[in-house]
C-alpha cells in the first residue's frame, strides 16, 4: 500500500465519497482520472479497491457509455459506507479532491482539448506554448519563455496535470480577481 490516503479501506472511502458526490455513472477510466486529480491514491491501490468495491456491492455497473464501456455508480450500501466512514479521512482532503474532480469533469464534459509544446530558441531559451480548445475554438493560447529545459518541462507537466487550474488562474489574474498578488503599495 503506497497511497498517501493510507489503508485500502481509506482508498475505498475516498473513491466512494467522490463518486457519491459527483452523482452520475462514470466509466472506469473516468473514475480513475477523477481519483488521480490529487496525489492521495496510487493507481494500483485504486484498481485493487475498485475490484473489491464491485465484489462487495459498494459500486455496481449502471449502463454503458457511447463506446460500450460499463458505467459504474455507488449503491445504497456504498453511500452508507462513504457517509459513515468519511470521518476517517481529513475533511480538507475530501473537499480538495472533490473540487479538483469537479473541475476536471467540467473540462472533460465541455470537450476541452489540451496541447502543450516547447521549442528551443536560437538564444538557447525555451518557448512553452499552451493551448486549450473547446469545440475547435481556441479558448486559451499563450507562450511563456523560460531559461532552461528543466523549467520548460515542469511547465508542460503542470499544464498537462491541471490545465483547468492554469486556465482559471490566468483568467483570475487577467480579470484582477486575485488582488493578493498585486502589491498596490508603490
Amino acid at each position: 500500500m503506497g497511497s498517501q490516503i493510507g489503508s485500502m479501506n481509506n482508498v475505498k472511502i475516498f473513491v466512494l465519497y467522490l463518486m457519491k458526490n459527483i452523482n452520475y455513472p462514470m466509466d472506469f477510466t473516468t473514475i480513475n482520472d477523477v481519483v488521480m486529480q490529487t496525489d492521495y491514491v496510487m493507481y494500483l491501490d485504486f484498481a485493487e479497491a475498485f475490484q473489491q468495491m464491485l465484489e462487495n456491492e459498494l459500486i455496481v455497473e449502471d449502463g454503458k457509455n457511447e463506446n460500450g464501456d460499463p458505467l459504474y455508480s455507488v449503491t445504497r450500501k456504498g453511500t452508507l459506507v462513504a457517509e459513515q466512514l468519511k470521518c476517517d479521512i481529513l475533511p480538507v482532503i475530501l473537499d480538495q479532491s472533490l473540487t479538483c474532480a469537479l473541475r476536471y469533469l467540467d473540462f472533460r464534459r465541455r470537450g476541452v482539448t489540451v496541447s502543450c509544446e516547447s521549442q528551443r530558441m536560437a538564444d538557447q531559451t525555451f518557448d512553452v506554448t499552451v493551448t486549450l480548445r473547446e469545440k475547435q475554438k481556441v479558448i486559451l493560447r499563450t507562450t511563456v519563455n523560460t531559461d532552461s529545459e528543466y523549467h520548460a518541462q515542469k511547465m508542460k507537466e503542470t499544464f498537462h496535470e491541471r490545465p483547468e487550474v492554469v486556465y482559471r488562474g490566468i483568467l483570475a489574474l487577467l480579470s484582477g480577481t486575485v488582488g493578493f498578488l498585486y502589491d498596490d503599495r508603490q
